[in-house]
């Protein structure tokens, strides 16, 4: 039996969201173990005078526990 945890991390990127998605997912990676999946729960901009900055995504990434 696979038991799996959920945990929530934002990244950032001032290319795309899904250049910030695959940074957030590989920089998570670096520390957690067995991801299998991540769900991208919120996406937004930050702007400065009338111009998008940064694109930032929360993501939900779910990975097995050890046994």
């Amino acid at each position: 039996m696979s038991i799996a945890k959920v945990t929530e991390i934002s990244a950032t990127s001032p290319n795309s969201f899904d250049d910030a998605t695959r940074e957030g997912i590989e920089r998570a990676a670096k520390t957690i173990r067995n991801i299998k999946s991540a769900w991208v729960k919120d996406q937004n901009v930050m702007v400065e005078n009338g111009k998008i900055t940064e694109f930032k995504v929360n993501l939900a990434i779910t990975f097995l526990l050890d046994d």
